[in-house]
């Protein structure tokens, strides 16, 4: 017995909002590694010691900018695909300015002043995570009641 599949009309947008947000993660993982190299910290070390690296507050920001984008990635991938399926330009949309969003996001983060994730739309992420959690609710709500919603 063979699953056959046949996404709705669009949803290759979708689709391609979740390759660029990966392309996304692997990039940030890349300059936690630099930042590594860049300021002396090992692995396992996950957070650099303040009284043992003169530069543990920016290394840290840089890596947590990426922690928290790799926190909500499985959140974020599961509403996008989701939500996809009912309404593919919408969350289509809302996944790229997910991805940009993160991107401010994380370039804010890594200049050491953890306040900077915000600035230039890096705060915008959640009202894209939230429109895609409405998709998904959306979408759940017609598999229930097909004539309502």
């Amino acid at each position: 017995m063979a699953l056959e599949i046949e996404p709705v009309d669009g949803y290759r947008w979708v689709l391609t909002a979740l390759v660029a947000n990966i392309f996304l993660m692997q990039w940030m993982g890349l300059q936690v590694g630099k930042a590594r190299r860049k300021y002396r910290v090992s692995y396992p070390i996950m957070y650099a010691d303040e009284s043992e690296n003169k530069d543990a507050k920016t290394f840290n920001c840089v890596q947590r900018g990426h922690q928290n984008c790799l926190e909500f990635m499985a959140q974020f991938l599961a509403l996008l695909l989701l939500g996809g399926l009912q309404y593919p330009r919408v969350a289509a949309f809302l996944g790229a300015a997910y991805t940009v969003s993160r991107l401010q996001y994380f370039r804010g983060y890594s200049t050491g002043n953890a306040m900077a994730r915000y600035s230039a739309g890096g705060g915008f992420h959640w009202f894209a995570f939230f429109g895609l959690l409405l998709c998904t609710i959306a979408f759940v709500l017609h598999q229930f009641f097909p004539s309502v919603v």
